[in-house]
């Protein structure tokens, strides 16, 4: 079995629930206030960490309490913190979130997180058969650094494009497998698409982004499943209709579970039934990293179909 090395954020996700959204200017009392553990980074490796992947996290905290806390929350769950660097020149990335209605408004203050530096990633110990992960709440010149030490030690890189920006050809190249919505996907391939196209017109827009033949791109659709994209063939792997109660985190779990399948040396498609199934169960749990699934969980709602 390969490893996941997941290059990424680590943040404390600060969480405001209510009845409903204020709208701009407006001022509406909350229910509660919780602290969470999260960032891409951080719930990306927890996800693939609790579904039983061998999981080293690279990052940066700050010298403060929200960074101790977070390091004690992720080797609790068992991943490699030997990467995982205090500095004292900024504080430990924070994410002010809103969760009502079952959906979530959040402003990310990056802090730490925009430290992580390619210097950070020169002496990860990647090999054949690990996978490399990475998302954009880093500098994009620390994942180019680390794709291209991944693909020069023979590991799959995956990227999650989000928050979505705007990439180089360059980096674009460097990446094996892409994993987006059908809103960062228009942004990269510079394509109007909403959540009523079709699947046709999405795979399209995606054959339009393909950087390379053998570049594997995952639209991933909430409950309408995903979409996949490898080398020319496209195929729709179905969701799961639950009853939503936090969407943070939902794509963090989905990218963490595929990862931990592919360093395990699951075919995609399976894998890929595999991660909807553990994003499912996120979404019926507050918080980002603390709903996160086991692979006992996974495997029940797979059983129950």
């Amino acid at each position: 079995m390969g490893r996941v090395f997941v290059a990424g954020s680590i943040n404390m996700d600060v969480v405001a629930t209510a009845d409903r959204h204020p709208r701009v200017g407006e001022t509406v009392a909350g229910r509660q206030v919780l602290y969470f553990p999260g960032g891409k980074g951080a719930n990306q490796a927890v996800a693939a960490a609790r579904l039983g992947a061998q999981t080293t996290l690279i990052g940066r905290v700050g010298k403060d309490s929200f960074g101790g806390e977070l390091k004690t929350f992720l080797s609790d769950q068992g991943i490699a913190l030997g990467h995982v660097k205090e500095t004292a020149a900024a504080h430990t990335g924070t994410a002010i979130i809103t969760v009502a209605e079952a959906d979530n408004t959040i402003v990310v203050i990056p802090g730490s997180n925009a430290l992580l530096s390619a210097e950070d990633v020169a002496a990860v110990p990647l090999t054949e058969g690990d996978v490399a992960v990475s998302q954009f709440e880093i500098p994009l010149p620390t994942i180019a650094a680390f794709f291209q030490r991944a693909r020069s030690a023979g590991a799959t890189t995956l990227l999650n494009p989000a928050p979505a920006q705007k990439m180089s050809a360059d980096l674009l190249a460097l990446v094996d497998v892409l994993v987006l919505n059908e809103t960062e996907l228009g942004l990269l391939a510079d394509a109007e698409l909403s959540d009523s196209d079709e699947a046709a017109r999405i795979i399209e827009v995606a054959r339009k982004l393909q950087a390379r033949d053998d570049q594997i791109i995952c639209i991933t659709l909430g409950k309408r499943g995903v979409l996949a994209l490898e080398a020319s063939e496209a195929f729709a792997v179905p969701g799961h209709a639950v009853k939503a109660i936090d969407t943070t985190g939902a794509g963090d779990c989905f990218v963490g579970a595929l990862a931990a399948q592919l360093a395990d040396g699951v075919a995609l498609r399976a894998a890929l039934a595999f991660a909807n199934a553990a994003a499912s169960i996120s979404v019926q749990r507050m918080g980002a990293g603390p709903s996160m699934p086991t692979a006992p969980e996974v495997a029940a709602v797979i059983s129950a179909g």
